[in-house]
């Protein structure tokens, strides 16, 4: 996959070029612009189930295919304002990617839901993970900017879960509390991924479900007492 990620890492924006014959796997809604020969194939790729397993892991339950015969170019940009990142998978290994975080990948990818190794992956809403797996190129996208970290053997890394984005499946982690109940529920810490190497772990700068208390602090109440 041949990309170019501009405007980060407030705005990013990637485009991809598709060589004769080339494909590329996007999330739906994520194409912003085209231009040469592209066309577009939309379908759950691996049936109902996997469909089904990405919608509750945070994804859409369909993707879009884009092929170009004779070469073009493809414009993606996430949702949330904030950066893309492009990660290579050699073959063997897995990234697990937070909800909503898989941007695009190539055709030999394969995107599925871990349910967050069946271990309770929670943040304030519910963090479900994505299993990507094969060999090929991914993009994954964040709120904020990417920070990336690698591990070495042993080597401890804390992670609010609201800051997750990705991670190898050569790191383990744990979910627990940041600190005792008082520093959870009046510390405003709540829970906490702690990951241990070997293996790279990215982070994004800005927590989502902060934005969402940020605005919902803020918005207008309806008073019921006024009908």
């Amino acid at each position: 996959m041949h990309v170019q990620i501009d405007d980060g890492p407030a705005f990013a924006f990637a485009e991809i070029t598709l060589p004769p014959g080339g494909s590329v796997r996007v999330e739906s809604g994520a194409m912003a612009s085209q231009r040469g020969d592209v066309t577009v194939e939309t379908s759950t790729r691996g049936g109902f189930m996997k469909g089904l397993r990405r919608a509750f892991g945070g994804e859409s339950f369909f993707v879009n295919d884009f092929t170009s015969a004779y070469g073009g170019t493809l414009g993606i940009a996430p949702a949330l304002p904030g950066d893309i990142a492009q990660v290579h998978l050699p073959g063997g290994d897995e990234l697990l990617v937070q909800s909503g975080g898989w941007l695009a990948s190539d055709l030999s990818v394969e995107v599925d839901s871990s349910w967050g190794g069946a271990r309770g992956f929670f943040s304030g809403a519910g963090l479900i993970l994505l299993r990507c797996s094969g060999q090929g190129d991914l993009l994954v996208a964040a709120y904020g900017g990417i920070r990336g970290a690698t591990l070495a053997p042993g080597e401890r890394m804390v992670i609010d879960t609201g800051h997750v984005v990705a991670f190898e499946s050569t790191v383990q982690y744990s979910i627990r509390k940041a600190g005792n109940w008082k520093t959870t529920f009046l510390g405003g810490e709540g829970l906490v991924a702690e990951f241990i190497g070997p293996g790279q772990v990215f982070m994004q700068t800005r927590s989502t479900s902060d934005l969402i208390s940020w605005l919902d602090a803020r918005l207008p109440r309806h008073d019921s007492s006024n009908n």
